[in-house]
């Protein structure tokens, strides 16, 4: 019988980041900047300890929790209440959404220094810790949802954080609508969960997954539970960024960059990838479900990756590779390797944090400049933030050894192994995007750390000058540091020493611990997580129907042989040949990138244009609702409403009124002779009866 875990001991991993943003956003400043940042990694702190007990005891001692914790309410049959579900699936992720929070707590210490509105930050990353917390531990779909919404909410706030600033006021706004698409999806198909199963529960919803499997959706031919996943991952595909619903997430690059971090790392787009794995009794129902989602996956990864070759904002490079990173995740998901997907889920959670806190690093030395254009040669300037840049980029590309090769190769094997309608297409798209991946990765990475060093004269003034724009607040995009603002005027404005600088320890530090797991953590977990018993309660999988996960089990010897053979595969040489390509192109014979520009000018000008996405939102969705809501307006409101029913009612009882008001004249002889002929009429009508009768004879 395996261990219970402390109801009392789970409660307090969510609760105490929220007791430090409530501390941090109430009392902000009474406790002043370092109470702030004190109590909020205090509770972070504690919740990353509670988190790593509680991941041993499942892991070691076989440990489970799945109880309600409040009872809110009873509908009939209904229960809506709090519960936790600690398996595990929410065991890991519980620990890595509280190390990653962790390491951005600490790490916002040195990016935020000088910032305004630094204990409102502090509150709002806490709190975003303890919504995703509340959405990775829950037993049940009401629970699911709010820290679905929840952190939906705290993203919104956090893009918007420099909230007179308009192009981050347009981001998060972006962001809240594009989400609120994927969530109609995804409320619908908890609807029908709810309406076809009668609970909310994730174990009783299990445990009727086959009757669900026998019923179509009334007045259609569909399968109900087709419909369902397929409702379900819509709301994936709006917090986990899948095409085409992934427009919201580049932009989100409008917050600072801890937050940029901690969205595309380890809370927020992971959420969707978790939901399905978490939800994947009823997906294993579904082949067509399966195949939509892994054709989205595939989409989103290769075309996404084609984006982040043309981009020059370095935070921007690395939130077109989340995107496509995503899409892995997903196709991972769409051939039943759930465990595989979440796997890459938290490989790629250390190192694309890492990435995107090397990235702020830079953005720091580099005096707030962000355009890759006008860096080159901060390898010897930043040593620190170079050599773990390096191990990040390494684990992204799948180097083998590294933690994103065991996760990216076994997605790519999984998509082999897979008979699911549109499999070829998707391992087409994970295949070439190994090549993409590496290539705009090492395209950074040498514009950055190698070659001339470009910031004495700063080659595209403009686009920093774009960059560092004002914020609203009277500062840059982000203050990093006192020493950054030493060359800073208070104003946005710098002056002309632009001599690159390491960050300070709070900075760096951060730095070394994600770089850890980036590289080792893949190799110490694979075994465990993809070929071992820890979901074995989390993740169903038919493997008569489904069989790309004992395929890979079968060809699996162990780490060390798996990256031995990596480096004889197709994957790896694709890899290699993304590092070479960009070391040629950026370092050896730079005009070689400008004349390519110029010769596939119609292509390059697609990718500029996002594939014109946000053109087609704004011109043909965001128009078409703009003429539908005025239509509505107009004649449903205006015309029928206030016209017809309120204003042409009153009209009416005014027309009619002006009639009655003709006979109300006041004088006694007029109402007399009324009451006459009104006697005569009912006695006229009364009597003709009689009348008739005696004309008739």
């Amino acid at each position: 019988m395996s261990a219970q875990l402390s109801p009392h001991l789970l409660l307090a991993v969510p609760l105490a980041p929220l007791v430090g943003a409530i501390a941090a956003g109430f009392f902000g400043k009474v406790i002043g900047r370092s109470g702030a940042h004190t109590v909020t990694i205090l509770g972070v702190l504690v919740a990353f300890i509670l988190s790593a007990m509680t991941l041993q005891s499942v892991v070691v001692d076989g440990a489970h929790y799945n109880a309600t914790v409040y009872e809110w309410m009873r509908v009939g049959d209904l229960k809506m209440e709090v519960g936790f579900l600690v398996d595990g699936l929410t065991a890991m992720m519980m620990c890595v959404v509280t190390f990653v929070s962790l390491m951005v707590h600490i790490y916002t210490i040195g990016y935020m220094a000088e910032e305004d509105g630094y204990q409102r930050f502090f509150s709002y990353i806490s709190l975003f810790t303890f919504s995703m917390l509340m959405l990775v531990m829950s037993n049940n779909m009401l629970q699911l949802f709010f820290g679905w919404e929840a952190v939906g909410l705290v993203s919104y706030l956090l893009i918007g954080f420099y909230y007179k600033k308009p192009t981050a006021i347009a981001a998060n706004m972006k962001a809240f609508l594009v989400n609120r698409v994927g969530d109609f999806g995804f409320i619908l198909g908890i609807g029908l969960i709810v309406a076809y199963a009668g609970t909310l529960n994730y174990s009783e919803a299990f445990a009727k997954a086959d009757e669900l499997a026998k019923l179509t959706l009334p007045g259609t031919g569909w399968m109900l539970i087709t419909v369902i996943c397929i409702c379900l991952f819509i709301g994936a595909m709006g917090k986990s960024a899948q095409f085409p619903l992934h427009v919201w997430l580049p932009d989100s690059m409008e917050g600072p960059t801890p937050i940029s971090a901690l969205i595309h790392a380890a809370t927020m787009v992971t959420a969707g990838i978790f939901m399905v794995a978490r939800m994947s009794p009823l997906f294993e129902l579904s082949d067509t479900a399966l195949s939509f989602i892994m054709v989205i996956g595939a989409i989103t990864a290769l075309f996404m990756g084609f984006l982040g070759i043309i981009q020059n904002d370095i935070k921007r490079v690395v939130a077109y590779s989340t995107l496509s990173q995503l899409g892995y995740m997903t196709v991972a998901l769409g051939v039943s390797a759930y465990s595989v997907a979440v796997f890459h889920l938290m490989t790629h959670a250390f190192f694309k944090a890492l990435l995107f806190l090397g990235a702020g690093s830079v953005i720091m030395g580099m005096h707030h400049d962000q355009d890759i254009r006008n860096m080159g040669g901060l390898r010897k300037y930043m040593p620190i933030t170079w050599i773990t840049s390096l191990l990040g980029s390494l684990a992204l590309i799948g180097t083998p050894l590294f933690s994103g090769f065991y996760s990216k190769d076994s997605i790519i094997e999984a998509v082999h192994a897979s008979h699911l309608w549109g499999s070829a297409f998707a391992y087409f798209a994970v295949i070439a995007g190994v090549f993409v991946t590496a290539f705009y990765s090492f395209r950074m990475y040498f514009l950055v750390f190698h070659g001339k060093e470009r910031f004495h004269h700063k080659p595209f003034p403009a686009e920093h000058d774009a960059h560092a724009a004002d914020d609203g607040h009277g500062h840059a995009d982000a203050h990093a540091s006192a020493s950054a603002h030493a060359h800073d005027d208070g104003h946005g404005h710098h002056n002309h020493d632009h001599t690159p600088h390491e960050s300070p320890w709070v900075v760096t530090i951060p730095l070394v611990l994600l770089a850890i797991p980036s590289v080792l953590v893949g190799y110490l977990t694979i075994a465990p997580m993809l070929y071992g018993d820890l979901f074995k309660d989390s993740i169903f999988i038919n493997a008569d129907r489904h069989p790309a996960m004992a395929e890979l089990a079968r060809g699996f010897h162990g780490a060390a042989a798996m990256a031995l053979h990596g480096l004889s595969t197709l994957p790896f040489w694709l890899a290699l040949a993304g590092v070479v390509v960009a070391y040629v192109f950026y370092v050896l014979k730079p005009e070689i990138p400008a004349a390519c520009a110029r010769l596939f000018a119609p292509i390059v000008k697609v990718l500029e244009n996002k594939y014109y996405m946000d053109w087609f939102n704004e011109h043909v969705l965001a128009a078409g609702a703009r003429w539908l809501g005025r239509g509505l307006w107009k004649g449903g409101d205006v015309a029928f409403i206030d016209g017809a029913l309120v204003n042409g009612s009153a009209r009416g009882i005014g027309a009619i009124s002006s009639i009655v008001r003709l006979v109300q004249t006041g004088y006694l002889y007029w109402y007399a002779l009324v009451m006459i002929l009104g006697l005569m009429g009912l006695m006229t009508w009364q009597l003709w009866p009689y009348l008739g009768h005696l004309v008739g004879r």
